[in-house]
C-alpha cells in the first residue's frame, strides 16, 4: 500500500473529527476551490493574518475549517492549530515522527482530478468504518510506513 494511504487509513482516519470527515466528503465530491493544494491556509498562516478570516485551506485543516467540532476555527490562526494538532496526533498514532508528511506531500503534488477521485475513496472508507464499529477494528492495516 502506497505510504500516503497508509497515514491516511492508520493516522488521520482515527484522529479528523467526523463531521470533518463529511465536509471534507463533500469538498472532494464537488470539488470545492476552497480545498487548496500547495498551501495550508489561504491567506498563508503568518502571524500577521492569524485573525483573518480563512478563505481555503488543505484536507486535514478543512476538517477543522468547514466541518469541525469548534465553531469558533474560522480564521487562519485557528485553522492552523486545528490542522498541527491533528498532524501532531496522526504522527502519535504511527509512532513516527513527520509521518503526515507522506499524505501531505501526496496531497500537494497529485494532480487534482487523481488526488479528488483517490481521497474521496478514503473519505468514504473512513467515515464508513466510524459509523460501523463491529467492524472497525478488523478494517485497519498495521501502521508500517514504507518510503514511497
Amino acid at each position: 500500500m502506497e505510504s500516503w494511504r497508509t497515514v491516511w487509513r492508520n493516522g488521520f482516519a482515527h484522529v479528523l473529527p467526523l463531521k470533518g470527515l463529511e465536509s471534507l466528503l463533500d469538498a472532494l465530491e464537488r470539488d470545492d476551490s476552497r480545498l487548496t493544494q500547495g498551501s495550508t491556509t489561504t491567506p498563508p498562516p503568518l502571524m500577521v493574518v492569524q485573525d483573518w478570516p480563512c478563505e481555503g485551506c488543505e484536507a486535514i485543516a478543512w476538517t477543522g475549517w468547514q466541518g469541525g467540532e469548534n465553531p469558533a476555527c474560522k480564521c487562519v490562526g485557528d485553522v492552523e492549530d486545528h490542522f498541527a494538532r491533528m498532524c501532531f496526533e496522526a504522527d502519535e498514532r504511527l509512532q513516527e515522527a513527520a509521518a503526515c508528511r507522506w499524505f501531505l506531500n501526496w496531497f500537494d503534488d497529485t494532480p487534482r482530478s487523481e488526488m479528488l477521485r483517490e481521497l474521496r475513496v478514503e473519505v468514504e472508507r473512513a467515515i464508513s468504518l466510524r459509523t460501523t464499529p463491529a467492524e472497525t477494528s478488523a478494517a485497519f492495516e498495521p501502521a508500517t510506513i514504507a518510503a514511497a
